[in-house]
Formats: C-alpha cells, structure tokens, sequence
C-alpha cells in the first residue's frame, strides 16, 4: 500500500486526520487477513473482500461501513474499479430493512411493527446480497397480511434508502430554463449518452459497472432509458440494468433479470428463479427512487408506479411518471 499517496489523497479530499487514521487502522487489518494467502490489497481477487465482510459479521465487528468507505477511497486512489463494483455490490441499499422497521413504527403501533418483525433479524450490512431475498419474502408476507397491499405500498413508496438532493438541483435549473418537457429530457438523455461515451474511453465507471460500445448502443437504441420518453401525460422511464454489460452478454433470462435488478434485497432471488416468491409490491421501494427526483424537478407530489420489473419477470424495469397537470401541455 502506497501510504503516503493515500494520506496525500484523503487529505485532498477533505477527510479529517482521525477518519484517515481509522482507514488505514482498517486497510492494514484488512491487509493482515490477506496476508493468509500472499494476496495484496492492492490486486484483491473477486470474492475477496465479500469473503472478508462476513468474516467481520460473524464476529459482530461494528466498523463494516468505515471499511467499505476506506475500500471505496483506496480503490479510487489506486484506479482499481473492479474493486468498487464488488462494494457496491455489497453496500447497495444497506440500511433499508432498518429504515422500513422505523418507518412502520412511526406510523402504526410499536405492537404491529414487533408483530411484523417477530423472531426475524434483520440481515447485517457485510454478508452477501444474495442473503438477503429470504428476508424480504417474509417480510413483504407478513406486512401485506397485516396492514394490507395498499398500506405496505405506502410506507414503501417514499423508497427506503434515498437518494442525494444536490445533484438533482442542476436538472431543476435546466426544466425551468428549457421550459419543456420534451427538450429537458431530450438534453438529459444526450448528457446520459455522452457521460457513458466518456466512461468507454477513458474504462470508468458508470455506478457500478464499465462501459463498452455495445452499451453505448445499447442506450442509444431505447429511448426510455432513464430519464425517460413522454408519451401524452405520463413519462415512461426504464432503467439502465445493474450490470447492463452481463445483461447484454447472456442468453439466460433469469441472469438477465438478475443483471437488470438494483436491489441487493430481491436480486438474488432472480438468479435462483424464485423472484415470483416476493411480493412485486416491493418494487414500489424503486418507484419511490424516481419519485423523489421527479418531485424535486416539478416542485410537487408526483406519483410513479412500477409498469413491469425484474422482479414481476420482465427483463428490464419500467416505470410512468404522471406529468402534473399544469406541465402537461409543455411540447416540442
């Protein structure tokens, strides 16, 4: 581990001395259980550190996210972006089965939520995603039983990680100063297509995944792909996959879905074939994601619904976004 480049680069990077003191505590331990088999930090096989994170679930180490967000920077700092897929991987979504227990608590009695919740914990953040689907079928069972579909879609509607605000505070100048739905999402998706032409050349990544031509095209040929087509008051958006490389690259449709799913606590089912064990009410949770930036955009309660997903067996994941009434007749 080149040390002191990597202190030189979080401190560039504004992380406080005692947060750069802990990354390195952790790499180095990280490093020492590497060290089992003459593996470097630096070159760290597929698998690896997933291998690792488990290891520190079993012995109920409380520092996994600090050692994810050290690996993230690391990774950075090194230019090993294989490095960070697996993370994300990993980290995608962590907290929502805590955030859905509080939400519940918030707006039904302390009873029904212990109710919903019984002899059932809450997988931790560190073991491996595809873990965690037989959670998410209990749960999305014993909620909808309880409090009923329509409640359950409610309190997962909101999405139960979020999303960051301030990148969405550009595109709202950008609707206001185009004064058009169709040129704002004419412009968001060529800004989409040119972002991923630039991660095809310089091999960097668009979330969690590299980019090639076959991608790039891939975009250019559906127009739905995020942010979306207008087709009269609705917006039609369809997700880029996952892993849009994979999913391009096999015939397997469950691996197409698998591929095509952001959610770390459904995926796994996809790949297993059992996807239709779990309540496609979840996907709202997904909805929920694009809610949050449409309502941001037009400065008002949006309503999106799920059309058809991974999760409801379809290969890609499509959503509508009713268009409030007083921007439906903005046009070309």
């Amino acid at each position: 581990m080149n040390e002191e480049g990597f202190r030189d680069y979080l401190l560039e990077n504004k992380i406080d001395e005692k947060e750069v003191q802990e990354y390195f505590v952790l790499l180095k331990e990280f490093q020492e259980f590497l060290n089992k088999e003459s593996i470097s930090i630096d070159s760290i096989p597929e698998g690896k550190i997933i291998e690792y994170t488990e290891y520190l679930v079993g012995k109920e180490n409380k520092k996994i996210l600090e050692l994810l967000r050290a690996l993230i920077s690391y990774s950075n700092f090194i230019e090993n972006y294989d490095h960070i897929i697996e993370i994300i991987d990993i980290a995608e979504a962590y907290n929502a089965m805590d955030n859905l227990y509080l939400r519940i608590g918030d707006e039904f009695r302390e009873e029904i939520r212990e109710e919903i919740f019984s002899n059932l914990d809450i997988p931790p953040l560190g073991i491996h995603p595809d873990k965690k689907p037989a959670f998410t079928e209990e749960i999305m069972k014993r909620m909808e039983a309880k409090i009923g579909e329509e409640k359950a879609i409610k309190l997962l509607a909101p999405c139960l990680h979020g999303r960051p605000i301030e990148p969405i505070k550009k595109d709202r100048e950008d609707f206001y100063r185009l004064n058009g739905i169709d040129k704002f999402l004419s412009l968001k998706r060529t800004e989409l297509i040119e972002r991923l032409e630039k991660h095809q050349k310089e091999g960097t990544l668009e979330y969690a995944q590299y980019i090639d031509k076959n991608v790039v095209e891939f975009v250019k040929n559906n127009p739905t792909i995020s942010p979306g087509k207008r087709e009269g008051n609705k917006i039609i958006t369809t997700k880029i996959p996952y892993q849009v490389k994979r999913h391009l690259s096999t015939d397997d449709e469950k691996m197409k879905r698998y591929y095509s799913c952001y959610c770390s606590w459904v995926r796994g089912a996809m790949k297993k074939g059992e996807e239709k064990e779990i309540s496609s009410n979840f996907c709202h949770c997904s909805a929920g994601f694009i809610m949050q930036y449409w309502e941001i955009i037009f400065d008002q309660p949006v309503k999106v619904e799920p059309v058809e997903t991974a999760l409801s067996g379809a290969l890609l994941c499509t959503f509508e976004i009713d268009i409030p009434e007083e921007f439906q007749k903005q046009q070309e």
